[in-house]
């Protein structure tokens, strides 16, 4: 029974200190210093009679080395207790300071401190993105959706993608992508879409049934290595379910079949060029466009821009409309255009 005790206390010891991780030293260090500051105090007030002020100050001047003669004549007893307080007392605050220089020149403070910003930061993001997994394609996933200018928070546990998610300064939540509370803590009930990019497909799974239970509004986009498997992350709430290895082989094929096609598509998806870009908007309840058809609604004639599908609400896509086609309230209108007119149409319609 002591046995089991003990172990339990160790056992607790050893977890508080691998939690404190670089901070152990310094709280280490401060805890000892206190101790010993606590004891000579309270000693010098009981062997040599001493007042509160009295012991306290002797305490200061000793454990600071500056040299200040004896605040009263000490008896043996007294010098007893100082020479004890000068041989684990000036090494225990040597050693402080030595663990908080060591903090301070290798960085981790500024990290510590880097980290509660992080935190912070992604505590205040409303309707960002979430990747799972910053590995070949969820880094791919999370540069685009930043260089887009919304903001993305990577869910990640390899110590190597951690290290180059700070080096990047890219808001990031370390840990199993799996787990309830790491996705909580990148703020799935705030998201607006969450992208589930892991290697395994069994995590994939996990991950888009626990955001759909979260959060049933979030739009999920997850990673399978397999059509065949893409009925499984369907049934668990996957609005999308994409296949890098199969699209990247239609791709390269599509590059020696049709490469001036895929170049345009490259260009307007990818905004390189200022007067070609593609875009969707969808259509509000309260936006002056909804009810009207193309012709009446003039976006052609206000914002130099071309529609070139309407996707309804039941999933249903018109490609390239007609004049006569009614604008209604939840269609997503795929554009064609100058960046700058999209964004001004966007604004005014949105």
């Amino acid at each position: 029974m002591k046995g089991r005790r003990i172990r339990r206390i160790r056992d607790r010891f050893w977890g508080m200190r691998r939690r404190l991780g670089v901070l152990w030293p310094v709280l280490a260090g401060l805890a000892s210093v206190a101790a010993i500051f606590t004891c000579g105090t309270v000693a010098f007030m009981q062997v040599e009679g001493w007042d509160l002020f009295d012991s306290v100050y002797m305490m200061i001047i000793t454990l600071s080395t500056v040299g200040y003669g004896e605040v009263h004549p000490l008896s043996k007893a007294g010098r007893v207790i100082a020479s004890m307080v000068i041989l684990t007392g000036v090494g225990t605050f040597f050693y402080l300071a030595g663990a908080i220089v060591q903090l301070v020149i290798e960085g981790h403070l500024q990290n510590i401190f880097g980290r509660r910003w992080m935190r912070r930061a992604i505590d205040k993001m409303q309707g960002h993105t979430i990747v799972c997994g910053y590995g070949r394609i969820g880094s791919i996933v999370a540069q685009e959706i930043m260089a887009e200018g919304q903001d993305v928070v990577v869910v990640e546990r390899t110590p190597a993608l951690i290290e180059e998610l700070q080096r990047k300064d890219i808001p990031y939540v370390a840990g199993d992508a799996t787990k309830d509370e790491m996705l909580l803590s990148a703020g799935l009930k705030r998201a607006k879409a969450l992208v589930s990019a892991l290697s395994e497909e069994a995590a994939n799974v996990y991950v888009t049934l626990t955001a759909r239970q979260i959060n049933p509004e979030i739009f999920i986009v997850a990673r399978s290595d397999a059509p065949d498997h893409s009925q499984r992350l369907t049934r668990a709430g996957a609005n999308q379910v994409l296949f890098p290895h199969l699209y990247g082989g239609m791709r390269m094929a599509q590059s020696v079949l049709r490469p001036t096609v895929l170049g345009f598509m490259d260009l307007a998806m990818r905004g390189d060029i200022e007067d070609l870009q593609m875009e969707q908007l969808t259509i509000a309840p309260e936006s002056q466009v909804a009810g009207k058809d193309l012709i009446s609604s003039q976006l052609r004639q206000r914002y130099n821009i071309i529609v070139i599908g309407i996707k309804k609400p039941d999933g249903k896509l018109l490609f390239n409309p007609q004049p006569q086609s009614v604008l209604e309230a939840g269609d997503t209108l795929i554009l064609v255009g100058n960046r700058h007119s999209l964004t001004a149409m966007q604004k005014d319609l949105a």
